[in-house]
C-alpha cells in the first residue's frame, strides 16, 4: 500500500515531455487518488503539510461526501470523480431533498481538461441487484457510447484521446474478482485497447493481502487500483 509519503514506480512512467518549440516543459501533474474508505491517514488535520504538493484529487467511487470534501478543501484543489455502488447510500442532499452534492465534478461519460491532462471516467459496477449505479455489459457499452464523440474531438484537437481514465470498476480480469458485483467491465478492455490513456485509476477492490496485485500494464495503460488511496505524478506531454 502506498503512502503519501512515497512515490510509487507509476510515477517514473511516461517521462519524456512533448513540448512546443520554445516552450518551457510543464511539471507533471501530482495526482491523489482515492476510493471506497476513509482512511485515517489522510482524514486527519496533518493532511495540511501536503498542501502545496498534490495539484489534484480524483475520486474512483464509494466515498462519503464528507471525507471528499475534507481533502479537496484542506489540499485547495480540484476533485474530479465517479460514483460507486453504495455512493446512493452516501448521498447528501441539501435539505434532504433535490440533486446531492457531492463536493466534486462529476466525470461519468464526460470528459474534462484540467492541469494540461484529458480525464475522462464512469460511475458504477456490474448490475448485481436494484441498487443505483450499476450497469450490464450492455448497459455499459452505451455509457462508453455516449463518451465517444467527446474522444474523437480530443484526438483532433490534442492529437491524443485520453490520458486518465477514472472508473469505479476495473475491467474484467484485470484486478476483478469472480462474483458479480466485483466482476470488471469487458467493454473496458476494448476502450484501453482503443483510446490507449496512459493511466486507468478505478476502485471497488479491497486490498486485504499486499500481495495482491494492484498494478498492471495493460497494452499502453497502467491500471492502477487506487484502493484506499494513491499518489502518482502525471507527465503533461504535447500533440502526439
Amino acid at each position: 500500500m502506498q503512502h503519501l509519503s512515497e512515490r510509487g514506480p507509476e510515477a517514473q512512467l511516461n517521462s519524456g515531455v512533448i513540448a512546443r518549440a520554445g516552450s518551457d516543459p510543464k511539471p507533471p501533474v501530482r495526482i491523489l487518488a482515492i476510493c471506497d474508505e476513509v482512511d485515517g491517514r489522510l482524514y486527519n488535520p496533518g493532511l495540511e503539510a501536503r498542501r502545496g504538493q498534490v495539484d489534484l484529487v480524483l475520486s474512483c467511487g464509494d466515498l462519503p461526501p464528507y471525507y471528499i470534501d475534507f481533502v479537496a478543501s484542506v489540499l485547495c484543489v480540484p476533485v474530479y470523480g465517479v460514483h460507486g455502488n453504495h455512493d446512493g447510500e452516501l448521498a447528501r442532499r441539501h435539505g434532504g431533498e433535490g440533486h446531492p452534492d457531492w463536493g466534486m465534478f462529476e466525470l461519468h461519460a464526460r470528459v474534462v481538461h484540467e492541469h494540461g491532462l484529458l480525464i475522462g471516467g464512469f460511475d458504477g459496477c456490474m448490475r448485481y441487484n436494484r441498487g443505483s449505479y450499476q450497469f450490464s455489459e450492455l448497459g455499459m457499452r452505451e455509457q462508453v457510447a455516449n463518451m465517444l464523440p467527446q474522444l474523437l474531438w480530443n484526438r483532433v484537437r490534442y492529437g491524443r484521446y485520453l490520458d486518465v481514465l477514472v472508473t469505479h470498476a476495473p475491467p474484467r480480469d484485470i484486478h476483478d474478482q469472480p462474483d458479480l458485483c466485483h466482476r470488471g467491465f469487458k467493454v473496458f478492455r476494448w476502450f484501453l485497447r482503443t483510446f490507449r490513456p496512459r493511466y486507468h485509476l478505478h476502485g471497488h477492490i479491497h486490498i486485504y493481502d499486499n500481495r495482491t496485485v494492484t498494478r498492471t500494464e495493460f497494452h499502453q495503460t497502467q491500471v492502477l487500483n487506487a484502493y484506499p488511496y494513491r499518489e502518482l505524478s502525471v507527465e503533461v506531454v504535447g500533440r502526439r
